[in-house]
């Protein structure tokens, strides 16, 4: 019978499992606590032939396709509708309906080895897990159980309940597709930013909470694109995103960012003025790198439900 340790020290893989299935960081929160209360109430019938991890793994795949189940799938503005323009209506979805962005140490916590963290980053970014998310839910757990988790077909068939002929074409399928979509190489996948992206980032802090937009700006590439879920709008290109952020979005102005980390990638809690004083949360900003620039700025507006998982405060006081 595992130890109560072995079982925890678990709880960062299975919860990147859990939110790759998932695509949200609330979901796979509720996902996991299944996971560990199933694996508790069946220690008894535990076979030690079977790692932990294996195990544990086998439970969570199957309570995210119960899940899976009665839930939609969910998306991004970029593959949801075509692109917007600065003059479209704002429309707002469900939160169900959006991907949601996972803190990174949720889930990077519980790998030690640098080769693994990187791998571990890498498949949480947001264009690696929406893309996951056009797979069918069975073919997504396929892949990723012998992908990404390790295991071998016939274990993954054995999860699955299914033959190894069917694992291995799923697998097939689940690889032709992401071919097809395959997000290029991530400039944040290794544990720290280069000094070169580090920079990028500070200047993109000065930059936003000074609201100047042109130096904003040009730290993106041409082809750059923001979003801001739940609204379906997304905007691409500088002088869209530009125009933007000197017309609609000058309520942003005189902002503050507070760092943290989110699927691989920078991110900031970023805070608007308060009329009342202070700054109150506005956005949780994840920042997608390519190159020497930015290829995608997104605000995740749902603060009230995305704070807290990311240890950010409810609110900034008046600076002296």
């Amino acid at each position: 019978m595992p130890p109560t340790e072995a079982l925890e020290d678990q709880r960062a893989a299975i919860t990147g499992h859990c939110y790759r299935m998932l695509g949200s960081a609330i979901d796979a929160e509720d996902a996991v606590q299944e996971t560990m209360l199933r694996a508790w109430r069946s220690l008894d019938r535990f076979e030690a032939r079977a790692s932990v991890r294996t195990w544990l793994h086998r439970i969570a795949t199957n309570v995210c396709l119960d899940m899976l189940a009665r839930q939609q799938r969910r998306t991004r503005p970029i593959i949801d509708g075509p692109v917007g323009t600065v003059d479209d209506p704002l429309e707002a979805r469900d939160r169900s309906h959006w991907i949601e962005p996972i803190p990174d140490a949720w889930v990077l916590g519980g790998a030690p080895d640098p080769a693994e963290r990187m791998s571990s980053r890498e498949s949480i970014r947001l264009a690696f897990v929406t893309t996951l998310q056009q797979l069918p839910p069975k073919q997504r757990a396929a892949l990723l159980l012998t992908e990404v988790v390790g295991l071998s077909a016939a274990e993954a068939a054995d999860t699955l309940e299914t033959s190894l002929a069917s694992i291995n074409s799923a697998v097939q399928r689940a690889r032709a597709k992401l071919s097809q979509a395959a997000p290029e190489q991530s400039q944040t996948a290794n544990d720290s930013l280069s000094a070169t992206q580090a920079q990028l980032v500070d200047r993109f802090v000065l930059a936003f909470e000074s609201y100047d937009v042109d130096a904003l700006t040009a730290l993106m590439h041409e082809d750059a694109t923001l979003c801001m879920p739940p609204y379906t709008l997304w905007l691409r290109g500088r002088d869209s995103i530009g125009s933007w952020l000197r017309g609609h979005g000058i309520g942003c102005r005189g902002s503050r960012l507070i760092a943290t980390a989110a699927c691989g990638a920078p991110a900031f809690g970023q805070y608007r003025p308060d009329p009342a004083g202070g700054h109150r949360p506005w956005a949780l900003v994840v920042l997608e790198l390519r190159g020497g620039a930015i290829d995608e700025m997104i605000s995740f507006l749902d603060t009230e439900a995305l704070f807290p998982k990311f240890g950010l405060p409810d609110a900034l006081p008046p600076t002296d």
